[in-house]
Formats: structure tokens, sequence, C-alpha cells
């Protein structure tokens, strides 16, 4: 762990590993700005007019990874991360704390770990509610990719009609949602979204996803977040623990935990583990099966 200057902020703090390293900012967030192999190109998206901004009244994207509260809701979930945060060592971790929301009494933290004998990250993602009442929400992590790659989700295991008869899991659309849009790619095993830049529209889609992973394909890079399926549990957007939305300039891959009713002075925590791995993976469902699955499916450690 060492302090860095990093896109125009002098506060920020660097982790690495033997062969990955990761940016995380204090002057504004929390928010994770940088992920990469050492020395090699981010794999979070950045907005080079935002970068060194550490002040301002409406909340920008600012890219990387990010910690909301569901369901989403303007100007509640939109709050502008501008307030310094407080970066403290604690049990092999980095602790990242946010000041309470002014505007909303919640408070975030974000907790860091790297793995020494992997590339494996834990974030542990700390929603608290400071109010004097309690406050139904849920934990939010979002993470904007950079563009030109490809997100990958799983499908339920197939199972024969009429062996099974009730429905697989949720898929669920917005508003703006084109199921025919040439990003998406519906397949039988997994669905695929495209980042483009030359898009001139967004997308986004849901959905209940029981496996708990999905990946992002950027060249010979492979990004894989894997999470928690709460069996039983309320999730927000019709049952979504699983989101993605892209626009012209980047793709967001969203998971979220339980809906939950948090009294006063009390937590709700939701954890995601991130893998990087070097593979050429071609778009085929046979290249997934092949080459995706076994790193998806490896074993911490």
């Amino acid at each position: 762990m060492e302090k860095v200057k990093y896109g125009g902020r002098p506060n920020c703090i660097r982790l690495e590993t033997e062969e990955i390293e990761l940016v995380a900012t204090t002057d504004v967030g929390p928010r994770i700005i940088r992920l990469a192999f050492n020395g090699g190109d981010n794999l979070f998206k950045e907005f080079p007019e935002q970068l060194g901004k550490t002040s301002g009244d409406e909340w920008l994207p600012f890219g990387g990874h990010r910690f909301w509260h569901a369901p989403e809701a303007a100007p509640r979930t939109y709050y502008p991360d501008f307030d310094p945060v407080e970066a403290e060592r604690t049990d092999g971790a980095v602790r990242l704390t946010q000041p309470v929301e002014s505007t909303t009494g919640m408070q975030k933290e974000l907790e860091i770990s790297l793995a020494e004998d992997e590339n494996r990250i834990t974030l542990l993602h700390r929603l608290t509610n400071r109010n004097l009442w309690t406050v139904t929400a849920a934990p939010w992590a979002i993470t904007v990719m950079a563009e030109g790659g490809r997100a990958v989700f799983p499908h339920e295991p197939y199972r024969p009609h009429p062996e099974y008869l009730l429905p697989a899991r949720p898929i669920v659309v917005w508003h703006y949602t084109d199921m025919s849009d040439e990003r998406w790619t519906w397949g039988r095993k997994y669905i695929q979204l495209r980042q483009d830049p030359d898009a001139e529209t967004k997308n986004k889609a849901g959905i209940l996803n029981r496996r708990g992973w999905a990946a992002y394909l950027l060249g010979e890079n492979v990004f894989v977040k894997r999470f928690a399926h709460v069996e039983g549990g309320h999730y927000p957007d019709f049952g979504c623990n699983c989101e993605c939305y892209t626009d012209p300039e980047m793709i967001e891959i969203e998971s979220l935990g339980p809906l939950e009713t948090i009294e006063p002075g009390a937590s709700v925590e939701h954890v995601e583990d991130w893998y990087l791995f070097r593979e050429e993976i071609g778009e085929s469902e046979k290249e997934l099966d092949d080459k995706l699955l076994p790193l998806v499916e490896k074993k911490p450690g």
C-alpha cells in the first residue's frame, strides 16, 4: 500500500501484488479508479474530462468501481461523492469510509483486500443507516469497464420439458432496453453484451443470477466477479441481483444484495470477489465453455 497521485488527485492509494495493481481514491469516493496487470492498461473506464475533480454539486460518474444503494431513484441514489474518505488498514485490508451522506443519512464503507497467491481481490461493501428511522435499501456494487469489450452472464442450467415445468428465473428489461440490438447475444448457455463506442443508444437488462458470476472480456484480459445469491432474498428491480448497462462510452457490470429494512445504527454487507486472468476467448459458446468457465470455477487459493 502506498499513497500516490493518480488522475489529477493527490491522495490516492495504490495496492499491488506481483502481477496486479489497484488504485482507490480518497479525495472522493469511495471509488476504485484503476485495476490492471502491472504496467498494463486500465480495465476500468475513466472519463478524461472528470479527472482531478474533487468538488461539485452534481454527481459525476468518474469511472471505476462505485458503491450505491438500491432501488435507484433521483436524487437519492445520485449523491455527489465529492467528500474525502477516511482510509485505514485493518486485518490485512484497507477500509475506505465515506462521511455520512447529508441527504440520505446513509454511510458507505468499502474494504479491499488482495490475495497473495493469486490474482484475487475481495471487496466488502458495508451500508450503515445513520438515521433515527429505518431505511429499506440494498447494497449495489457497480463496476464501470473500459470500452470495446464484452460482458458475459450465465443462463440457468438447461432442464428438459416436461421434467421441469416451472420458470427458471426472471430476465428484466428497462423501458429503453432493445433486445434486438446487435450488441446483445442471447445464447442457449450465456448472455453476452458488447460495448460499442459507435453505438447511439443505451441498453440495460437484469437477471436473477443464482450461479453468482459475471465476466468482462477485453482483448486478452479476463475480469471475473463472483457474488452470493441469497436464497429467498427479496431483490430490487423485479428480483435482480445482477444487472448490466451500456452506452457509447462504457459498460457497467453490477451485482446487488437483497433489499433489507435497516434499523438505525445497523448495517448490511455485500461481498464481491474479483479475479484477473490472461486468456483470449472467442464469442462462441464452445469457447466460453472451454476457456471461460474453467476460470470462473477456479477455486480460491
